[in-house]
C-alpha cells in the first residue's frame, strides 16, 4: 500500500513536471502568441496551483518566470526524493 501511494504521488509530480517542460517549449516556440494557444493554456491551468503556492511563500518582488523555474526544481527534487524512498522500502 505504501509503495502504491509513493508511486501515485511520484506520477502526479512527474505529470506536473512534464507540463512545465511543455510550457517552456511552447514559450520558446510560440513567443508572444502563446496566450492564444489552447495547449499552453491547458498546461497553465494544470501548473497554476503549484505556482500559486510557491508565489505565496516567496517575496512579492520575485517574477513569475522565476517562480515557475523554482517550482519545477522543487518538483524535480521531490520526484527524485520519492524515487529514493521507494527504493529503500
Amino acid at each position: 500500500m505504501t509503495i502504491f501511494l509513493i508511486s501515485a504521488l511520484r506520477a502526479v509530480i512527474e505529470m506536473l513536471g512534464l507540463c512545465y517542460i511543455g510550457q517552456a517549449i511552447l514559450y520558446a516556440l510560440a513567443g508572444s502568441g502563446r496566450a492564444g494557444n489552447p495547449i499552453y493554456r491547458l498546461f497553465d491551468l494544470i501548473t497554476r496551483l503549484p505556482r500559486r503556492l510557491l508565489a505565496a511563500l516567496m517575496p512579492a518582488s520575485v517574477g513569475s518566470a522565476s517562480i515557475a523555474i523554482v517550482s519545477f526544481l522543487i518538483l524535480l527534487l521531490a520526484w527524485i526524493g520519492l524515487a529514493f524512498v521507494r527504493m529503500s522500502i
